[in-house]
């Protein structure tokens, strides 16, 4: 079952572009990955699907409810972390929590303990006393405390310390384990490449990919380098070939398609050392990039 569809989904601030024609599906219980750079329509998309901020045209669904109009009901079951936290500066942070608690109708209590004790949260602490990092924090038990189905991160590591990183990652995994699904938003694309199932870039406002990780990987791209002595990058300008470096004998190039015609090329050489490898996802991002 998706639990949400967006179809067609735009947005423009007036003539200002945020997003364009997004139609995707998040499966039940899968961590689904969003990247892009900043400014590509992230957050956007977000605030659609959590009917803060309306669309310009098309639809979404969360559970099979129209984002817009099951607003309020389908958030008491969703978790958020914006990117940027901002809160009431006087209050405590207990105080705070407590009142992000009080619009669920379960009692938050154990929970939010246990996740300020994880993160190593002070709940006796002012607000306005705390580090960016800090209220990163308070963010991610406030998203959290209600036990949510589904749950939206949008930048969720700025700010943290990596062994703080560490145990969000840990604490994301351990919700999904149980059943929660989570829209993971990043510009960190090893973040996406640890955490995801799926993954779509977003580039200037529109989808412009949606594949699983290994597929991305596996069959999108091959790295390939190659050396050997008297060696041209021409030797390797063929169809599929991109991103063709030569450097001192050595060869570097991105390969799409059936790896054999690069390989009786190889074959034919006298080779002092050959790898092909799967590019990270940073690689292949940037490639959809330029």
């Amino acid at each position: 079952m998706s639990v949400i569809e967006a179809s067609h989904l735009t947005k423009y601030y007036g003539k200002a572009r945020g997003i364009i024609d997004l139609s995707f599906q998040v499966e039940e219980g899968e961590i689904f990955g969003f990247i892009g750079p900043n400014g590509a329509g992230k957050s956007t998309t977000i605030r659609l699907l959590l009917s803060l901020i309306y669309p310009t045209s098309g639809s979404a669904t969360i559970w099979g409810k129209d984002c817009i109009k099951y607003g309020p009901e389908l958030r008491r079951e969703i978790g958020y972390l914006p990117s940027e936290v901002f809160y009431y500066e006087r209050m405590k942070v207990i105080d705070l929590l407590n009142y992000a608690a009080s619009f669920y109708p379960q009692d938050c209590t154990r929970r939010m303990h246990e996740l300020a004790e994880l993160m190593e949260l002070e709940l006796n602490r002012r607000i306005e006393d705390l580090s960016y990092g800090n209220r990163k924090k308070v963010g991610i038990v406030q998203g959290l405390l209600h036990q949510p189905r589904l749950l939206f991160l949008d930048e969720p590591t700025a700010g943290l310390d990596p062994l703080m990183q560490r145990k969000t990652f840990q604490l994301i995994r351990e919700e999904n384990q149980r059943g929660v699904t989570v829209f993971f938003s990043s510009h960190i694309l090893s973040e996406v490449q640890r955490m995801c199932n799926r993954v779509a870039i977003i580039k200037e406002g529109r989808i412009i990919e949606i594949a699983d990780i290994r597929t991305l990987q596996q069959n999108n791209y091959k790295k390939v380098r190659v050396a050997a002595d008297g060696l041209d990058a021409v030797y390797f300008d063929i169809p599929g070939v991109t991103n063709l470096e030569h450097h001192n004998g050595t060869v570097r190039f991105f390969y799409k398609g059936d790896i054999n015609p690069v390989m009786q090329r190889i074959s034919a050489l006298t080779v002092s050392d050959v790898t092909i490898e799967e590019p990270t996802l940073e690689e292949i991002f940037m490639h959809y990039y330029e």
